[in-house]
C-alpha cells in the first residue's frame, strides 16, 4: 500500500471516529441530577391538579381558555422561568365559545337526566324548552326532504343512531410489549405494513362503494338544504349519539363569527341516544325537555404559552430547542391525558432543569399549544411567526436556528422511545442522548412517521420535529370525551415522561452538534 493512500484511509477512518463520537449525552452526574429532582422532588401530583381540576375545559378562543392561559403563564413565572407569556398566534375565525348551562332529561314516556354534552358553537334554547322527540334520517333525495316540511316546529330532532355498542374482552389500556418495540424499529419506507395489536384488526374494513363527485356534491348540497329546513322550520334542539362507551364526546359545529347562531345541538351517550331511537321504533311517544345557554365571544386569536431558559453560549444561544403540547382541550372534560398530561411533562421538565440551575449553551423553550384541535392553530402561528414565510415559501430568520422540537401528545403513558419520522440523520444523536435514560425504559427509535399532532407542522417544512412513542392507555374510552380528567392520568408515568424529556433537551441543547434539516428542505419557490 503506498503511504499516500495509507493516509487517506487513516483520515477517512478519523473522520468516522469523529463523526460517531460527535454527538455526546450529559453527564453521568447530570443525569443522576435530573433523575433525582424528577423522582425525589416531583411536583407532578400538584401540577396534574393544578392543570385539570383548576383550569377546567379548555376550548379554542372560549374565556375558559383565556383564564387557563393567565394561570399557566402564572405557574411558569413561580418556576422562574424567563418571560413566560401568552402570545399571539394566529387569527380563529369561528370565535369564542363557552357552555352556561346544561340540563338536558327524557320526560316520557318516563323520566331520565342525562350526562349530554352541548355541540361546541351551537346556540342555545329559550329557557327551559320542552318537545316531542322525533327521529329523523338525512334526506337522500328532494323528495325526501319535502316530505319533512312543515312537520319538524316544536320538535326536537333524534338524528340516527349508527353506531352499536359492542363488548369487548380486550384491556382498555396496555404496555408495549418487547415485540412490538422491535417491530417499530423496522423501516415502513418499503411498504406500508404496520403493526397492529389483534384486537383493533379483528373486525374486518368494511369496503366502501365507490361514489362520483357529482354524488358527491348533490348529498352535500341536500345536506345543507336540511340544515337550513331545521332552522327555518323552528326546531327546538337536535340531537346527536357518538362515542364507543356511554360517555359523550366533543365536537363543534361548522361556525365563524358574523353567522346566525346554529339550532342548539348536544351530544348523548351511546345508550342514551339508543335508549330513545329504541322506544319510538316500539311506538312510544318520547319527550323531552332542554335547558341548553351558550356564550359566544368575538374573541378571533388563538396564544401560545411560551417561555424560556436563556442560552449562555456566545455563538449558541440564540438557537432554541422547543418542547411542547397543546394547552387546548374539547369541553366535554378537563382535557387531562388530551392534552393537560402533555402540558404536565414539558412544564415539570422546565422545572427541573430550572431548579437544578443549568446553563444551556442553547435556548431551551416551552410553548404549549392553543387551537390544536381545530387544525394546529398555535404551532401553525408560531411556524408562520418565527420560522417559516408561507406565503412567500421561504425561510425566516428563526429556521436556521431551530435545534430541535419534543412534542407530547399521546395520552399519559410512559415512554418507550421517540418516532423518528424517516429522518435518518437524527438516530445517531438519540443514540447518544438516550444513554442516561434507557434504564427508565426509553430504547427504541423508530424510523417511522406518526402524524394528526403539533410535530408535523415543523416537520412537514423539514424541520426536527419528533414525537414520542407512548404506552396506550385507554384512548378510546378517553380522548374527546368526559371522561378525559384527571382519573386518566397515570402520575408515575409523567413523573418518567418529565425526567426523559429534561434529559433529552438539556443534550440537545449541549451537544457541540445538531439534528441537520432533513436533505432537499426547504423546499422554496
Amino acid at each position: 500500500m503506498s503511504k499516500s493512500k495509507f493516509l487517506l484511509l487513516a483520515a477517512v477512518a478519523a473522520l468516522s471516529v469523529q463523526n460517531v463520537s460527535a454527538q455526546t449525552a450529559i453527564s453521568d452526574e447530570m443525569a443522576f441530577r435530573i433523575k433525582n429532582e424528577a423522582f425525589a422532588n416531583s411536583q407532578i401530583d400538584k401540577l396534574s391538579l393544578y392543570m385539570t381540576d383548576l383550569l377546567g375545559s379548555r376550548l379554542a378562543g372560549s374565556e375558559q381558555m383565556t383564564r387557563s392561559e393567565q394561570l399557566v403563564v402564572k405557574k411558569l413565572a413561580e418556576y422562574g422561568l424567563t418571560n413566560p407569556r401568552a402570545e399571539f398566534a394566529t387569527n380563529f375565525t369561528k370565535g369564542g365559545w363557552d357552555s352556561q348551562r346544561n340540563y338536558v332529561a327524557m320526560t316520557l314516556p318516563y323520566y331520565c337526566s342525562y350526562a349530554a354534552n352541548p355541540k361546541a358553537w351551537t346556540g342555545s334554547t329559550k329557557g327551559l324548552v320542552k318537545g316531542e322527540v322525533i327521529q329523523v334520517s338525512q334526506p337522500t333525495t328532494e323528495a325526501e326532504l319535502e316530505s319533512w316540511r312543515g312537520k319538524l316546529a316544536g320538535k326536537i330532532v333524534l338524528m340516527p343512531v349508527t353506531q352499536q355498542y359492542n363488548i369487548s374482552f380486550d384491556p382498555l389500556a396496555y404496555r408495549y410489549t418487547d415485540e412490538e418495540l422491535a417491530f417499530m424499529e423496522t423501516d415502513s419506507r418499503p411498504g406500508r405494513h404496520n403493526y397492529r395489536r389483534q384486537q383493533t384488526a379483528a373486525a374486518p374494513r368494511m369496503q366502501m362503494p365507490t361514489v362520483s363527485r357529482e354524488a358527491q356534491m348533490k348529498a352535500r348540497e341536500l345536506q345543507q338544504k336540511f340544515a337550513k329546513m331545521l332552522q327555518t322550520e323552528g326546531v327546538l334542539a337536535i340531537i346527536n349519539t357518538r362515542g364507543n362507551f356511554n360517555v359523550t364526546n366533543g365536537s363543534g359545529a361548522q361556525y365563524k363569527v358574523g353567522d346566525a347562531q346554529p339550532i342548539p345541538e348536544i351530544t348523548l351517550p351511546l345508550e342514551d341516544g339508543g335508549r330513545m331511537a329504541r322506544l319510538i321504533q316500539m311506538g312510544e311517544k318520547v319527550e323531552m325537555e332542554l335547558d341548553i345557554q351558550n356564550k359566544f365571544t368575538d374573541n378571533q386569536k388563538i396564544n401560545n404559552v411560551v417561555a424560556e431558559i436563556p442560552g449562555t453560549d456566545p455563538k449558541l444561544k440564540n438557537e432554541v430547542v422547543l418542547i411542547g403540547a397543546h394547552l387546548d382541550s374539547w369541553h366535554s372534560g378537563t382535557g387531562g391525558a388530551d392534552n393537560a398530561s402533555g402540558c404536565i411533562v414539558m412544564m415539570e421538565a422546565m422545572r427541573i432543569l430550572k431548579t437544578l440551575g443549568v446553563q444551556p449553551k442553547r435556548t431551551i423553550r416551552i410553548a404549549l399549544w392553543g387551537g390544536e384541535e381545530q387544525g394546529l392553530y398555535g404551532s401553525r402561528g408560531y411556524l408562520e411567526n418565527y420560522l417559516w414565510d408561507a406565503k412567500e415559501m421561504k425561510t425566516k430568520d428563526g429556521y436556521n436556528k431551530f435545534a430541535l422540537y419534543l412534542n407530547m401528545d399521546n395520552g399519559s403513558g410512559r415512554f418507550r422511545g421517540i418516532y423518528m419520522e424517516q429522518n435518518d440523520l437524527a438516530k445517531p444523536f438519540f443514540e447518544a442522548w438516550k444513554a442516561p435514560i434507557e434504564s427508565l425504559g426509553f430504547k427504541t427509535l423508530s424510523p417511522r412517521q406518526t402524524g394528526s399532532t403539533d410535530h408535523v407542522t415543523f416537520d412537514r417544512v423539514g424541520l426536527p420535529a419528533f414525537q414520542f412513542i407512548q404506552d396506550e392507555l385507554e384512548y378510546d374510552r378517553t380522548y374527546h370525551t368526559n371522561m378525559d380528567t384527571w382519573e386518566r392520568l397515570s402520575l408515575d408515568d409523567l413523573k418518567i415522561d418529565a425526567a426523559i424529556v429534561a434529559t433529552l433537551a438539556l443534550s440537545a441543547a449541549n451537544d457541540v452538534n445538531r439534528i441537520p434539516v432533513k436533505p432537499g428542505f426547504p423546499k422554496t419557490k
